[in-house]
């Protein structure tokens, strides 16, 4: 094949590069497929053979290079990696100065950062596109967060706008209704142009660690009404179908009643009754909370949730110690309404304290990285296509529309009151789980952040005290101006401090 055909071209069909290249070609671009197993784009591309715009499939690298119109644009779904660089390298030979690559699996930001470097001092293009949504979000509409050079960001901008997924202007849910063939018309398209070589995928990585926390406190809740109020799955399940008319309105609490409806086919149980609670995770939670760590940023509710995945996995050990640690008498004896409604208000008090860590580490990874990151724009293109969209992501868009430079979302007028209504409710359950042995690290961790930044003097003096003690390692003094440092000479005390 040596004449230019396509509009775009995929390398990687798995599942997510297959929806994908069906929701571009659904939207009339003509998209080349290239697959390391040839036999698997042979039947991809003969599966779908009536696509509006039309799969052109390739079993050479150098021909799915050829099929596509310059300058190319090409996009990689595969294993992040190694397998991604392997990919690239495969690439590079055959392209041409101003070609662009499209990373669009969950990449390290490092990782980009390296690639886009060096694919620039050859005269290529590189886009490093967090992708969520999941296969469903793929094929029907994802959010799409991009990084790169704002020249390469606009080839892909028509395109990445018309495969996302789409929300009401007004109201800013999303838009249903899209089938094959069939995309959904108008809305406001969830992408927009995050900022420079690793901010994309940075983005994405803390979309990820955010749904980390959304997961696990949604699993406190129902660990909760199981384990206090011996509520059955098909109870719970009605619960939270009615929360997902209100405030908690959102993709993961929608299918968490979905799931707690569901029967196992095999035994007619409820299904989530034979599920082993054993989590899994691919890294984007700990890569979070390492970026956390190392930027100094408070985000405990995430790595609570990471956490708890680890203790998840070692099911062998926790049935062991379960026999030989005895757990608390204590029952809860109240109303069973009332502890249902506290669950759903420290459910959603923990949740604006997640996403508020979440932006504070956006906030200061801009900072180290230098990149201008658009707060609003970024919780805009959330409220559709990926796994933590919810109609909650509305106000966070508000509150950074009314203040741009917004510090904590806490401080925003709406959260900062929907809290103070709802703390009592938060406390309550913390109190009762603590009493009753139930463990909910990441309600608990988000009470604790919240009363920490609230408070105007933690008890850090002492620690920093400790700190010169033993290690000369210097304070500072409340009657000082910050940045000076001072030193006590422990071995005789009385002696003048000495200012570092």
């Amino acid at each position: 094949m040596s004449e230019a055909v396509s509009d775009i071209g995929l390398v990687g069909l798995a599942v997510m590069g297959q929806n994908l290249a069906l929701n571009i070609a659904d939207h009339g671009y003509k998209i080349s497929v290239y697959n390391r197993t040839t036999s698997k784009m042979e039947e991809f591309v003969a599966a779908h053979p009536d696509t509006p715009g039309g799969l052109v499939g390739c079993a050479e690298l150098k021909d799915f290079v050829a099929s596509l119109k310059r300058p190319r644009k090409i996009i990689i779904l595969v294993q992040a990696g190694r397998g991604t660089d392997a990919v690239i390298d495969g690439l590079v030979p055959l392209l041409e100065e101003g070609d662009i690559i499209i990373d669009g699996g969950n990449a390290y930001w490092h990782d980009t950062i390296r690639r886009e470097k060096d694919l620039t001092s050859k005269g290529l293009r590189f886009i490093g596109s967090g992708v969520s949504g999941g296969e469903e979000g793929a094929r029907f509409g994802p959010s799409l967060m991009p990084g790169g050079t704002p020249e390469a960001w606009e080839y892909l901008k028509p395109i990445w706008e018309a495969v996302s997924a789409k929300v009401d202007a007004k109201t800013g849910k999303p838009l249903e209704g899209a089938a094959p063939g069939k995309p959904v018309e108008g809305g406001v398209p969830c992408t927009a142009y995050i900022g420079e070589n690793g901010a994309g995928h940075y983005v994405k990585m803390v979309h990820n660690g955010i749904e980390y926390g959304d997961m696990q406190m949604i699993c406190e809740a129902y660990d909760l009404m199981r384990n206090l109020l011996g509520l059955s799955a098909a109870e719970m399940a009605d619960i939270f179908k009615k929360w997902n008319t209100g405030i908690l309105d959102s993709f993961l609490i929608e299918i968490t009643g979905e799931v707690l409806a569901q029967n196992d086919p095999e035994t007619g149980k409820a299904f989530v009754d034979i599920v082993l609670d054993t989590a899994g995770q691919k890294g984007t939670g700990k890569w979070t909370s390492i970026s956390a760590l190392d930027l100094g940023v408070p985000a405990p509710t995430v790595a609570e949730a990471v956490f708890a995945r680890c203790l998840s996995a070692i099911k062998e050990e926790r049935v062991a110690a379960s026999k030989l640690i005895a757990a608390p008498t204590a029952k809860y004896e109240g109303d069973k309404g009332e502890l249902i409604q506290a669950i759903h208000d420290a459910l959603y008090c923990s949740k604006i304290c997640s996403y508020a860590q979440g932006f504070q580490l956006m906030r200061s990874a801009a900072v180290e990285f230098g990149w201008k990151l658009n707060y609003g724009e970024i919780a805009q293109i959330w409220r559709g296509g990926c796994i933590i969209r919810a109609g909650f992501l509305q106000k966070i868009t508000d509150a950074f529309a009314a203040q741009s430079d917004l510090a904590n979302l806490l401080l925003d007028p709406y959260f900062k009151e929907t809290v103070g209504k709802l703390e009592a409710s938060w406390r309550k359950v913390v109190a009762t789980a603590v009493t009753c042995g139930v463990s909910v690290p990441c309600f608990s961790s988000a009470l604790a952040y919240f009363d920490g930044y609230r408070t105007a003097n933690l008890p850090q003096n002492l620690l920093q005290a400790q700190r010169d003690f033993f290690g000369a390692h210097t304070y500072e003094r409340t009657d000082k101006p910050r940045g000076e440092f001072f030193h006590i000479d422990w071995p005789d005390p009385k002696r003048p401090q000495i200012k570092s």
